[in-house]
């Protein structure tokens, strides 16, 4: 009876910690390697060459493949750099209040730019590089802009495609999920549609900006029982927002490596 129950509390919090891990990934693995996938097709020749010399130092590694990296080695000094709170009453960002000592999603991406824009070690630059290909995704993805209230959405619990969930967890992977492709195919799909970075595009704060007034939309909190509506409403801002990260991803890298 002791082992059989040993079994059971070991099934049971195998099945926490699946869901733990789940829940850490910003647009999920999915999400990230799409969005890095879309940016290495519009990397510059220079920039492409400095990536591949870079990820050299581990070989058969690409942007995809590093591109959920930092959420593998999240700690609680990192943890911060994911996201940034904005106030439900606005979406200008003020670094003082938004951002104490650059511990968010933008001072941690405009530190690692500055990181590997620099003459560090290959190893920094290496590690930089993670980090930016990371947190651009983060920072396209609405929830990483929410609100401290309810941690972006993680403490709004949802029903979605006939399972509990949370509004986090449900733009982070369930309306990629819901498409039903393949990274290679959902990539393919929207390199057709990519949008060219421009100069307001570059600028991580107004990304940051873009995405909590997103949040902020009216109706982006559905009910409780989420809808087709919804689904249909939101699964092209979704596709956008992968987009558009690519796209400002590469031309970050771009800027980064001219």
């Amino acid at each position: 009876m002791l082992n059989r129950s040993r079994i059971v509390v070991n099934s049971a919090l195998a099945v926490l910690l699946t869901v733990l891990v789940t829940n850490v990934y910003a647009w999920g693995k999915d999400g990230h390697q799409v969005l890095a996938g879309l940016a290495e097709t519009q990397l510059s020749a220079n920039a492409r060459a400095e990536v591949d010399r870079l990820l050299a130092l581990e070989p058969g590694q690409t942007l995809q493949t590093i591109s959920t990296w930092a959420d593998e080695h999240r700690n609680p000094a990192t943890a911060p750099w994911h996201y940034v709170n904005f106030p439900r009453s606005t979406c200008t960002y003020d670094a003082a209040r938004d951002c104490p000592d650059g511990n968010c999603v933008v001072g941690a991406i405009a530190k690692q730019l500055e990181i590997l824009s620099s003459n560090a070690p290959d190893e920094d630059r290496l590690k930089a590089l993670k980090y930016v290909v990371h947190f651009e995704a983060d920072v396209h993805q609405p929830l990483h802009t929410g609100y401290a209230d309810d941690k972006g959405g993680n403490g709004y619990q949802l029903q979605a495609f006939m399972r509990g969930s949370n509004l986090h967890s449900f733009w982070d992977s369930g309306l990629i999920k819901n498409l039903n492709q393949d990274v290679d195919t959902l990539t393919r799909r929207l390199t057709a549609k990519r949008d060219a970075p421009n100069g307001a595009g570059l600028n991580v704060v107004h990304a940051a900006e873009e995405s909590c007034k997103i949040v902020g939309t009216p109706g982006f909190y559905p009910e409780r029982l989420v809808g087709q509506d919804y689904i249909e409403r939101y699964t092209p801002v979704m596709e956008q927002r992968l987009t558009v990260g690519g796209a400002r991803l590469a031309g970050l890298l771009n800027r980064a490596f001219r």
